[in-house]
């Protein structure tokens, strides 16, 4: 078996991928662009991919290919019904960041409501050691307990991120579909959601539904004030709309780990934001990465190598 792993510096270099258990050549990319993927790939009986984009047009050309093994949870950048079509079995990688995520969107949480990053930005201008007081007072500092969290997307991470929200003593709302007709047990509405919560966090899929959820008609029924904390999907928001309601104070601020174009331009106007707006945090797709996580993942990819050659699914 020829394994071709595409992008490696997907993954943190300390904790690499361990080799399956089966006779194999293994070649190694740190990254591939869209037009290197046909060269490489074309001997290759396992493909190993984060995020390079395999097409029906692309996997038509290489009919060699039997898996398509992912490092990642997403499987938007395959398409799974040619996929199944032509014969190639896709594998991804889930449950492994049920601790990280969560916890970083706790971090989130604090970081907005207690301006830790503003204090810490002052710092670096030596702004408390010119004040005449042993303290001040420039940035808002609020409560998280007692907050309301609205969580859009009830699975294993919107769960956890609830669960331990609740235990902070925030008062923790599911919202429903936003088209649904009728609302589950244990959820509510998705615009009174939107309407009570001091914070929307979203960790929903990201489907032909949910692109654009977060749009300037959605942001104008989130309660004045409130916060957004995006460690899902980039395309769940509309970043333009996001940004007008930042700079008009409808939101409060907002803490995103994912953007709609990954890597960002240098000139996104999130990204240029973040420099010298106080109400927008922004950190680089790293939810998912602690160690621990990042174990439980490559351990998984080489699982699922193992059991596609032992079984053919």
């Amino acid at each position: 078996m020829k394994i071709v792993f595409l992008d490696s510096t997907a993954l943190p270099s300390h904790l690499p991928i361990p080799r399956p258990d089966f006779e194999h050549e293994w070649v190694e990319y740190e990254t591939t662009s869209a037009n290197q993927v046909m060269e490489r790939a074309l001997e290759a009986d396992i493909i190993i991919t984060s995020k390079v984009v395999f097409s029906r047009e692309v996997m038509q050309q290489l009919p060699k290919l039997k898996l398509i093994a992912l490092t990642a949870t997403g499987t938007n950048n395959v398409d799974l019904v040619a996929a199944k079509e032509l014969g190639i079995v896709v594998k991804n990688v889930a449950g492994y960041s049920s601790v990280t995520v969560p916890e970083h969107v706790l971090g989130l949480i604090f970081t907005l409501k207690h301006s830790l990053h503003l204090w810490y930005r002052d710092q670096q201008q030596a702004k408390w050691a010119e004040s005449p007081q042993f303290c001040y007072f420039d940035h808002p500092i609020t409560d998280v307990r007692g907050s309301t969290l609205g969580v859009i997307g009830k699975g294993s991470l919107g769960s956890e991120v609830g669960r331990l929200a609740a235990l902070l003593g925030m008062k923790v709302l599911y919202a429903e579909h936003k088209n649904a007709t009728a609302c589950r047990d244990g959820y509510t509405p998705f615009y009174e959601v939107l309407a009570q919560a001091d914070i929307v966090t979203l960790h929903c899929p990201l489907t032909a539904e949910t692109e654009n959820l977060i749009n300037e008609e959605t942001l104008s029924h989130f309660k004045n004030g409130a916060c957004l904390i995006n460690t899902g999907r980039g395309p769940l928001v509309n970043e333009t709309a996001l940004l007008a309601a930042l700079k008009s104070g409808k939101l409060a601020g907002a803490a995103l780990d994912v953007l709609a174009k990954e890597p960002p331009e240098k000139d996104n106007p999130l990204i240029l934001a973040a420099k010298t707006m106080p109400n927008l945090i922004v950190t680089p797709h790293v939810a998912w990465a602690s160690d621990s996580a990042v174990t439980t993942l490559v351990n998984k990819v080489r699982l699922n190598l193992e059991e596609f050659v032992r079984t053919g699914k």
